[in-house]
């Protein structure tokens, strides 16, 4: 099974995609990433305010994946890669989000370790190139 994402789709999310953009209700304040058409804290419907997180954050869980599990558009990563790391982080703004750990060996990650979004290659499909954020491990 594929996650396949059209590429009309693809292109109305990115700008969270290239630049972890996300919508602050205007009622409660809750941060909402991805950006959502209404508030799941407080059920507000309409404008929203646009927030550029920063992108830096902790890790809060992680696991190691082999690339047996991988969908079919990860198999050209899955070739060169048989294991990685993909991470639960919280933002420091407070949403909480999925990505991949990127230049980190697979005993590096920690729960509570420092890590920041980095723009990068996600994969190929339909003959575009699909671009988003995973993290880094950063000191302190």
């Amino acid at each position: 099974m594929s996650a396949h994402v059209s590429v009309p789709v693809y292109r109305r999310s990115v700008r969270q995609r290239y630049r972890l953009v996300a919508h602050k209700c205007p009622s409660c304040g809750e941060l909402l990433f991805p950006p959502k058409g209404a508030c799941k804290r407080c059920g507000h419907l309409g404008d929203f305010e646009e927030v550029t997180l920063s992108g830096k954050g902790t890790v809060h869980s992680f696991t190691v994946l082999s690339s047996a599990g991988a969908p079919p558009e990860f198999q050209d990563f899955a070739r060169t890669h048989p294991r990685y790391v993909v991470a639960i982080v919280q933002l420091d703004e407070g949403p909480m989000v999925i990505g991949q750990l990127v230049d980190a060996h697979l005993s590096t990650p920690a729960i509570g370790g420092r890590v920041e979004a980095v723009f990068r290659r996600i994969y190929v499909e339909e003959d575009v190139i699909r671009y988003g954020y995973k993290f880094r491990l950063v000191e302190g």
